[in-house]
């Protein structure tokens, strides 16, 4: 028998004053896999990242995580709980430093983690992210969209998630700075980090990512590995840029 899901959503539903934005959709993701949600602008992807956070409540379905009901905690319950969320924006402590971000990452962990713990994860960090540490005193406000992106995601892990959740983290970067932050993120999977990535560069989600839903107006059109959605002719022409008809394959 297979363990249970670390996450699993059933019959989620959320409406904004009348205008369901989310309508009735179920998926998991187990520990360790990266899962991606792909879908145009509009399709409920960052809505449905924000319910699991607990940034917003649901208007009726469940959340479970570890086995327990979380829908409509508070996100500092959900924090607590170990879910990591590195938000659409990037979200940075614009007028405090690099290292004051980071150490509000850690906040949770005050009183909890002795501080030498706390320490040597600012060192893994800087080691995932060496310019951080070189820039450390820096208003996080003054960096470039990439380095935010660094900072949003370092200030996450500082939390020690179980649960990562990551919206948009390509957008506005250079391709040199999407390629890195891309690489950063599949370190963070292979060393266990259970990832529910959100990417308008379907093709890069698809390529790194175990599994996938699309979502669509609210709902889920389509899941599966992400090999089988790659080579999937909706998915090919809806989100790959590919002219099924005139591409022969």
């Amino acid at each position: 028998m297979s363990a249970a899901p670390l996450l699993k959503v059933k019959d989620l539903k959320l409406s904004y004053g009348g205008i369901a934005a989310v309508k009735g959709i179920d998926f998991h993701i187990h520990s360790g896999e990266l899962v991606t949600l792909i879908g145009a602008n509009g399709a409920g992807k960052t809505t449905t990242l924000k319910v699991i956070a607990g940034l917003l409540k649901p208007s009726s379905g469940s959340i479970h995580f570890l086995e327990s009901a979380i829908g409509g905690r508070p996100a500092y319950e959900l924090a607590e709980l170990g879910i990591g969320l590195v938000p659409e924006g990037r979200g940075v402590f614009a007028r405090m430093t690099i290292l004051e971000n980071l150490q509000m990452g850690a906040y949770i962990r005050q009183g909890t983690y002795p501080a030498e713990s706390i320490e040597q994860d600012l060192k893994a960090v800087f080691e995932t992210f060496p310019r951080l540490r070189e820039r450390l005193p820096q208003l996080a406000g003054t960096l470039s969209g990439g380095e935010q992106q660094m900072v949003a995601i370092a200030r996450a892990m500082m939390a020690k998630p179980k649960l990562l959740l990551l919206d948009e983290p390509s957008m506005g970067l250079a391709p040199i700075m999407v390629e890195t932050i891309f690489g950063v993120i599949q370190n963070l999977n292979q060393q266990g980090i259970t990832i529910l990535l959100v990417e308008q560069n379907a093709r890069l989600a698809l390529s790194m990512a175990d599994r996938a839903y699309v979502l669509e107006s609210g709902a889920i059109a389509l899941s599966g590995s992400a090999d089988e959605l790659l080579n999937d002719d909706r998915v090919r022409e809806a989100y790959l840029g590919v002219d099924v008809k005139t591409s022969g394959a």
